[in-house]
């Protein structure tokens, strides 16, 4: 049985997924405003981040959050379609702040917290179950 599947094991992976996504996310958020500091458009440095949380995220996500015994094959499509829903989700959400007239920092920092719901709610119902990899038979 995988250890999600109880009541203790989802608290223990809802905290692993809190602990690895604020570390993440602190540091994203912080290259964020500084890259548009520097003067990069703010949707631009929020698409470079969120590249680069997605590359960075899928071992920690799959092995350690989740502990996935999914295939790479099964799990790596549906955790890009997870992505780019999220993506979608946040980059909306600068849109929706730009109307708004809300500064952009604010909108990035809605746009973390919402999207971590939406990822934490996809990853484990939709991209981190399925059969295991033939290597854990």
């Amino acid at each position: 049985m995988r250890e999600g599947t109880t009541p203790v094991g989802r608290r223990g992976e809802l905290l692993r997924f809190i602990v690895v996504g604020v570390a993440s996310n602190a540091v994203g958020y912080g290259v964020y405003l500084l890259i548009t500091w520097l003067g990069m458009p703010p949707k631009a440095a929020m698409s470079l981040m969120y590249a680069i949380g997605v590359g960075t995220g899928f071992v920690g996500n799959w092995r350690y959050t989740f502990a996935s015994r999914t295939g790479f094959r099964h799990a790596a499509p549906r955790y890009l379609a997870a992505h780019l829903l999220g993506y979608l989700v946040n980059l909306g959400i600068h849109f929706l702040g730009d109307r708004l007239g809300l500064p952009h920092q604010l909108s990035q920092g809605v746009g973390i917290c919402v999207v971590a719901v939406l990822l934490f709610v996809l990853f484990r119902q939709f991209v981190f179950t399925g059969p295991p990899s033939p290597a854990y038979r």
